[in-house]
């Protein structure tokens, strides 16, 4: 359910056979080849429509003798997916670890000043491994937009044990047995807190951020996982940092830049997900995200500072929206 095409692919090279489920209406256009070229077959889906959405897993599993159902994703289609799973035992969660993690993440909170950052696990047969922790870049004052991510986060080690260790109890609390989870911490005066907790992948190419750092393919992994085999994490040997390319709301008229970019030794991937005539997502809307420079480089300053460069290099021309009234 919901798996990116980095995640297909590496599976469907590691051997495994995918069916890959998805909601049109939530599936980027350019991704959808990509998942389709890698899958058995790509199947659609209204996830607003429970009974036809189980009835897609149910009908697959039984037709393909499927082994596991895996839910890369988050959203209201969960825990029909889950449900529908664990009645089929083809998770190794049942659908109350969902329901819990719901319901911790409806009571968490932290203001939005607080620095945050993002602990990628991954959990086989009720051991939760940390893969790493991930700090945000955010705009600061006033909106705290996320404007990218660093890998790994400059934490002294008391902060990261700590970190690690709210993670850790989460997830036990919970009864998690198996699969990938992304935790976003807020570090506050008196500790860190959670703010979510979520059974995915990291996105926002928080795992090409981990490749590039630590050489630990998390996708790869997560099958691994399904086989019984617990990761071994490498400790990172340089920093990462993926940027998003900061542009104003409007309709696209020109762009030149990603060319060059592309080619940059240090760079590692760039996404420029718009043509001529599209509609550009400002900064602070979740789509903007999806435009984006991930570099390497031997402390934080100086991936920073290549990002910056990226973001440079990309010149665009947005005709902004007339003022209403």
């Amino acid at each position: 359910m919901m798996p990116s095409h980095q995640l297909v692919r590496k599976g469907a090279d590691l051997g495994f056979r995918i069916w890959s489920v998805w909601d049109p209406k939530q599936l980027e256009a350019d991704f959808a080849s990509r998942i389709e070229e890698s899958s058995e077959k790509l199947l659609l889906a209204d996830f607003a429509d429970e009974i036809g959405l189980r009835g897609i897993i149910e009908r697959t599993a039984v037709q393909h003798g499927i082994d596991a159902v895996l839910h890369c994703g988050h959203g209201d289609s969960v825990l029909p997916v889950v449900r529908e799973a664990w009645k089929l035992g083809l998770s190794a969660n049942p659908p109350a670890v969902y329901e819990r993690l719901r319901v911790c993440e409806e009571g968490d909170g932290a203001p939005t000043e607080a620095p945050r950052v993002s602990v990628e696990t991954l959990t086989v047969d009720g051991a939760h491994h940390v893969v790493g922790v991930t700090a945000q870049r955010t705009s600061g004052p006033p909106h705290f937009f996320v404007t990218g991510y660093l890998h790994p986060a400059p934490l002294t080690d008391d902060e990261r044990a700590a970190i690690e260790a709210v993670v850790d109890e989460r997830l036990t609390a919970v009864g998690y047995r198996s699969g990938p989870a992304h935790t976003q911490v807020a570090m506050l005066p008196f500790g860190p807190r959670i703010v979510s907790c979520r059974t995915q992948l990291g996105g926002d190419r928080i795992p090409l951020l981990v490749e590039i750092a630590r050489g630990f393919d998390m996708e790869a992994a997560v099958f691994a996982g399904l086989e019984g085999r617990s990761p071994e994490v490498p400790i990172p040997f340089r920093y990462a940092e993926v940027g998003f390319f900061l542009l104003s709301e409007g309709r696209l008229d020109t762009y030149t830049g990603m060319e060059d970019i592309a080619v940059t030794p240090w760079v590692h991937g760039a996404r420029f997900p718009y043509s001529v005539g599209d509609m550009v997502a400002p900064i602070g809307d979740s789509r903007s995200r999806r435009a984006y420079v991930a570099v390497d480089g031997d402390t934080p300053e100086l991936t920073r500072d290549r990002v910056a460069r990226g973001r440079k290099d990309l010149v665009t021309v947005i005709r902004h929206p007339l003022p209403s009234g």
